[in-house]
């Protein structure tokens, strides 16, 4: 919990730096990070996600995610998410934000329970891929609000779940 923590520490104070010493305009930063919330505050779940912005209609970057509960069947216990979006929203002033769709690849590990009785688990490794959407704000200062929900199908076959969900609301800032 500590690591958490000084994680959300180090971020916050990197958004701090970022703000008070850079003046141009949010449409020429190009680089976002985000850290998802509603995971982070229910379950000791830290998702971290890294977004490069090459235009104002396109977004591509991955996400990283580390359960620190891997009691927990409901989730997987670590993922990889490479992924890429498409922007719609017309504002000459701003880019990258409004209503998006994304079409992602989820490479992941976690455990299941084989037999509940004898509490035995099988550890297994998944990759999936889906597609989510979502709607992004961002303000003159660069700081980022983003809700997300989305659902990709497994492709390897190595758990009794068919699809994965992705989605959360995360908080971030663009530089």
């Amino acid at each position: 919990m500590k690591t958490i923590q000084l994680f959300i520490l180090i971020f916050c104070l990197s958004f701090l730096g970022h703000a008070q010493s850079d003046s141009s305009t949010i449409f020429s930063k190009r680089h976002e990070v985000k850290i998802g919330i509603v995971k982070l505050l229910a379950a000791p779940i830290l998702e971290g996600t890294y977004e490069y912005i090459p235009d104002r209609n396109i977004g591509y970057g991955a996400s990283l995610l580390f359960n620190f509960n891997t009691s927990n069947d409901y989730f997987e216990d670590f993922s990889l998410t490479p992924f890429f979006r498409m922007y719609f929203q017309k504002d000459e002033q701003f880019g990258a934000k409004g209503f998006f769709v994304e079409a992602f690849t989820a490479f992941y590990t976690g455990k299941e329970d084989v037999d509940s009785n004898s509490n035995t688990t099988n550890s297994f490794f998944e990759t999936a891929f889906g597609f989510s959407f979502g709607k992004k704000w961002i303000n003159f200062k660069g700081f980022v609000f983003e809700a997300k929900l989305g659902i990709g199908r497994n492709l390897l076959g190595n758990t009794s779940f068919e699809v994965i969900g992705k989605g959360d609301l995360y908080v971030g800032y663009r530089f």
